[in-house]
């Protein structure tokens, strides 16, 4: 499960010092020694039980326009600072059934119930509310090629709500949990790595099921880059991205968009020669290209 970490002692901070601080030393969570600054800063700002509420009224009376034009993910999500080395802070709100908020949106829109993992460390601590619950469980990703259908073999850990004060470090392709609702809306600060090598990493979706005894299978990769997107799009619209495609379904370092890349030229093929494009697939060296190439040979 996500590492749990005693927060350290300190004063109140506010945002802008939080952020400058970090700024200033950067952020990496896989360092021990950045990690420790982090988790005194972190701890400071959730000690400050002022700075949201004016954040947010702030926000409020500026129409929100900061927010949409730099938050890359859902409503849930209120950017507080993003950083050009690499890292952002935020808040997450976590409605609890009984809000306005789960009753419009569902479960879905909040990660209720999907088990998943995250292709990024991240540091968090509960800032107001009883906190989201998780079921957290491990797995080892050295044993794990990425194929969907593949086995996890997790390890159930523990159910526990991220209350206020509690701190915890989740690693990037190692804890995975099923978030539920809190008793009460609920909100928890992030420190999050945005590095370059995120997005060619995949993130990966879980089912639970009983099959497998709890154990977990891979169900979705979710992670999709826009230029990926695009591939698919200019191999019906031009020649070039057609040879673009053929260069990256051969010699891309990332399996993912190796794979990508030979759906779409199979796309724009027919017959046998769809089957050949595939079978190219197959002979990659990655099992994941190749898991996916023989599936939708089989389509």
């Amino acid at each position: 499960m996500p590492r749990l970490i005693d927060p350290p002692a300190g004063c109140v901070l506010d945002l802008e010092e939080v952020a400058a601080r970090l700024d200033e030393s950067g952020v990496n969570l896989a360092d021990e020694a950045s990690l420790a600054r982090c988790t005194g800063l972190l701890a400071g700002l959730a000690r400050n039980r002022d700075f949201l509420a004016d954040r947010v009224l702030a926000e409020l009376k500026a129409s929100y326009k900061d927010q949409l034009e730099t938050n890359r993910y859902s409503a849930q999500v209120f950017l507080l600072h993003r950083s050009p080395r690499g890292y952002f802070l935020r808040a997450n709100m976590w409605p609890a059934e009984r809000d306005a908020a789960y009753a419009a949106s569902g479960p879905t829109a909040f990660a209720y119930g999907l088990p998943h993992d995250h292709n990024f460390h991240f540091l968090t601590t509960g800032y107001f509310g009883p906190g989201y619950v998780s079921d957290y469980y491990d797995y080892d990703p050295e044993a794990v090629d990425g194929r969907l259908g593949e086995p996890l073999n997790l390890k159930f850990v523990e159910r526990s709500t991220l209350d206020e004060g509690k701190m915890m470090l989740y690693r990037a392709h190692r804890d995975i949990h099923s978030q539920l609702p809190p008793e009460s809306l609920s909100v928890s600060l992030n420190i999050m790595d945005e590095g370059e090598h995120i997005p060619w990493r995949d993130q990966y979706i879980v089912d639970l099921g009983r099959k497998t005894g709890g154990r977990g299978t891979i169900v979705r990769r979710p992670t999709l880059t826009p230029g990926e997107m695009l591939l698919r799009c200019a191999v019906h619209l031009t020649e070039n991205g057609r040879d673009i495609a053929e260069q990256f379904a051969g010699a891309h370092p990332v399996p993912r968009v190796r794979a990508n890349a030979i759906a779409a030229l199979a796309a724009l093929a027919g017959g046998t020669e769809r089957a050949a494009v595939l079978e190219r697939g197959v002979a990659d060296t990655d099992a994941r290209v190749r898991d996916d190439c023989r599936r939708w040979l089989a389509l």
